[in-house]
């Protein structure tokens, strides 16, 4: 690991990492969704492949919160090296493997809570792509918290993708990239329609029970905490708080904020809580994040 001195306003210094066997040089947010929330994308949106005219070959994965929900398994770990049981995986890795086939090349990875465990989890692997570190010296906010990662992106002057660490699906971000492109956006938000964790009950207009339904899908469609954003957004966002209360509004007034949803049959599932491992295993164990790409 050696230590890459990063910008001259940074709080510390990013860690660098490359992947083996490779030869190259070295040059994804909003709000976390709704724990235990499993996308089923009963909508018939789709998105045919488009060309882009730049390749999205960098990422930023927000990995810094305390996880507090997902207790005790995150007593020793960042959520992020949570493993979801049967996986072989920490929702880390299986991230950074998406990524990389993707066409992503850099990743830079925002810690916070237990960042040491992270980093020495990240000296270990085998990893199939370049990763750096960076850890906020005191909280930024999510807002100040993405500024401060992507100043530590290899290649400022292109587009990139930004994740939640807690989110485990996999889809198309080069489809993404080419809907973010076509519709000239400086942010794109994945967008999932998630399973209401309760059974609803449907009555007719006289007050009559007619059926019971066991977690049907949401009627609205959710920030999926997955993001392309062109180069000029991060000057934008705060150097300090949140840009969900600044940026994207300021954005979406102007008609620059654009919102993917997620194709229908896409495994999607935010990583909050015990509850939330317990029913992705089950999930996962039965091929539903098993989506063709």
């Amino acid at each position: 690991m050696t230590a890459d001195s990063g910008p001259a306003a940074d709080p510390a210094s990013p860690n660098s990492r490359q992947s083996q066997g490779t030869s190259q040089s070295p040059g994804s947010p909003g709000t976390s969704p709704s724990p235990g929330s499993a996308q089923p994308q009963g909508s018939p949106q789709s998105h045919p492949p488009r060309p882009t005219s730049t390749p999205v070959t960098q990422a930023v994965i927000l990995a810094g919160g305390q996880g507090s929900r997902l207790r005790p398994y995150t007593d020793d770990r960042p959520k992020p090296l949570v493993e979801i049981p049967g996986t072989g995986t920490p929702i880390l890795g299986h991230q950074l493997a998406w990524l990389a086939d993707e066409g992503v090349t850099d990743v830079v990875i925002s810690c916070g809570h237990l960042a040491d465990v992270l980093e020495e989890w990240l000296d270990k692997a085998d990893l199939p792509l370049r990763v750096r570190t960076v850890v906020e010296a005191e909280p930024l906010g999510r807002g100040g918290g993405l500024k401060y990662a992507a100043r530590a992106l290899p290649r400022p002057d292109e587009p990139w993708y930004a994740t939640n660490g807690d989110i485990w699906t996999r889809f198309s971000l080069r489809e993404m990239a080419a809907f973010h492109h076509e519709r000239d956006a400086v942010a794109t938000l994945a967008l999932a329609r998630p399973r209401i964790p309760w059974g609803a009950v449907e009555t007719d207009q006289f007050g009559n029970v007619l059926d019971f339904i066991e977690a049907p899908p949401s009627p609205f469609l959710i920030n999926a905490g997955l993001y392309v954003f062109s180069p000029e957004f991060a000057e934008l966002l705060p150097d300090v708080g949140d840009h969900e209360r600044t940026t994207f509004p300021q954005l979406a007034r102007g008609k620059r904020l654009a919102g993917y949803q997620l194709p229908q049959g896409v495994y999607w599932r935010a990583i909050d809580t015990a509850k939330d491992l317990t029913e992705a295993a089950k999930e996962l164990a039965a091929g539903a994040g098993r989506a063709p790409q």
